[in-house]
């Protein structure tokens, strides 16, 4: 291997540390705001999937499946958990009985909306060093680079 493809490489094994420690941090910060409901990391995780997908109606459960990646099977049971919580509500979609639908209930939004300041403060020193165009090209080449991790998993599985 060449001088630059080593660098190449050692640039590439660096990067992907900092992911994996970036991943470390937001897993700490999930676990954070899910101990203020109660709940735990991956709960917090599908509420928040839950705000962001429903569009009035409900989100189905594979569509926070696909969202979380993660199990179907998974959603489910933790919704079930989250709605004996009152956190969520679950029911059947009207098009589709076989397809439950899931939405967030008053008392969840108003726990996430009395977290809105404390969670926008947090962002704002998170980001302090990047303007709102470098977070959108970072989000843009880090969504390229899923796109082609999920590529590249797929390869390997073919592969081997």
């Amino acid at each position: 291997m060449d001088e630059s493809a080593k660098k190449n490489q050692d640039v590439i094994r660096r990067f992907a540390w900092e992911i994996a420690s970036i991943s470390v941090h937001l897993e700490e910060l999930r676990h954070f705001w899910a101990k203020t409901l109660g709940i735990s990391g991956p709960q917090w995780m599908m509420i928040v999937a839950l705000a962001d997908l429903d569009q009035g109606d409900g989100a189905p459960v594979n569509a926070v499946s696909k969202m979380l990646h993660v199990d179907p099977s998974f959603v489910t049971t933790q919704s079930k958990l989250l709605e004996k919580k009152g956190f969520i509500r679950r029911k059947p979609s009207s098009e589709d009985a076989r397809i439950v639908k899931m939405s967030l209930t008053d008392k969840t939004y108003k726990h996430l909306a009395s977290l809105a300041a404390q969670q926008e403060s947090l962002n704002e020193f998170i980001f302090a060093e990047f303007s709102a165009g470098e977070i959108d090209e970072l989000t843009g080449k880090l969504a390229s680079l899923k796109k082609r991790l999920e590529k590249a998993c797929l390869k390997v599985a073919v592969d081997f």
